[in-house]
């Protein structure tokens, strides 16, 4: 799966706060992400992340 830094990650299932999308903030083995409403940042491993990624949002394709 192609995910970049700057990419809108919609998930599965929502955050505690009630939000489902994820600003991703570095990437390698682990993911670490950001909650778009509350602003909570949490590492996760990159197998498990991507299990629960239901679309993929690019900042770049909003420009095109």
């Amino acid at each position: 799966m192609d995910i970049r830094v700057g990419d809108i990650l919609e998930m599965k299932k929502e955050h505690p706060c009630g939000s489902n999308r994820m600003a991703v903030l570095r990437i390698g083995a682990d993911f670490k992400l950001r909650c778009e409403k509350c602003g909570h940042e949490f590492m996760t491993t990159r197998s498990k992340c991507e299990k629960k990624i239901k679309n993929v949002i690019r900042k770049d394709s909003d420009n095109a």
